[in-house]
């Protein structure tokens, strides 16, 4: 999730022997599954090959009925998921023939990169797969380093001249790490994390440029960028540039000074940073 804001105020094979009989596979749909995305085929021209899914026995244990909501009654299994989306068909007889309805019915989500885990059920001539992505949360250094990280990245990008959905930008000068921005920017963060929120203005009514001001930067132009859910600083930062709003106020020439940082509320289980990202021209 994430949210552009801008301001301008003032402007091996196995031999076995012959009386052996190897095992069936202990998830044969999910088998097929991955025998799919090996060499997909029929699905909108997608032909490269894709990871395999790993078998995880909680996807294919979890009970789904009306009203379930699939993260949590996965966690009760002792899986948790970052996300994950369950296909269903009724009828065919056995898992080869069920296979063939959900290709092409959930082709894309069979082959969707977003997941990396798989499970599946059945029960009479009802099938049942889940797709899912375990949930990792990798280590982030402290605010005002994950905050450089991101001022660094953004220059990359700056010197590069790209499109922002139809607006055209050139190379931009590199921007400069301001103290006062970045406090501003976390002192945001930290708001949206503890009140577990997505927005530009906060809920005494604060928009970007009032906590510019409350850093005491003196400023003439302002922006933000927000996000939500991105687990380091090269995600926050790529998920920006792939929103033409977001992108714009990275791009944006007439901004020089930058602060950014993440905040955590320790009490999220899922561990949700949030970044913010302000830019300024001081007056």
């Amino acid at each position: 999730m994430n949210a552009p804001f801008a301001a301008l105020l003032c402007a091996a094979s196995l031999s076995l022997p012959a009386c052996a009989h190897a095992d069936p596979p202990a998830d044969p749909l999910a088998g097929l599954v991955n025998a799919y995305r090996a060499a997909p085929h029929d699905c909108g021209g997608a032909t490269a090959a894709l990871a395999p899914l790993a078998p995880v026995p909680a996807l294919s244990a979890v009970q789904i009925g009306p009203g379930t909501f699939l993260e949590p009654a996965l966690k009760r299994l002792g899986f948790a998921a970052e996300r994950a989306e369950s296909l269903s068909v009724t009828g065919p007889p056995d898992a080869q023939a069920a296979f063939e309805v959900l290709r092409r019915k959930y082709c894309r989500q069979l082959l969707s990169e977003e997941f990396d885990a798989v499970g599946s059920a059945r029960s009479g001539n009802a099938w049942q797969v889940v797709l899912a992505r375990a949930l990792v949360i990798p280590d982030l250094p402290g605010w005002e380093d994950a905050g450089r990280e991101v001022l660094a990245l953004t220059n990359r990008a700056r010197a590069t001249a790209r499109r922002c959905g139809e607006q055209a930008f050139a190379a931009a000068p590199p921007l400069a790490w301001n103290e006062r921005l970045g406090r501003a920017a976390l002192g945001h963060s930290a708001n949206l994390a503890q009140g577990r929120y997505f927005s530009h203005q906060e809920k005494d009514g604060s928009l970007p440029a009032d906590r510019v001001a409350r850093s005491g930067y003196a400023w003439r132009l302002v922006g933000e960028n927000i996000a939500s859910g991105n687990r380091t600083p090269q995600d926050a930062v790529a998920a920006w540039l792939d929103s033409p709003g977001h992108c714009a106020n990275l791009m944006n020439p007439r901004f020089t000074e930058l602060g950014a940082a993440y905040a955590i509320d320790p009490l999220n289980e899922h561990r949700t940073p949030y970044w913010t990202q302000v830019f300024a021209q001081p007056r």
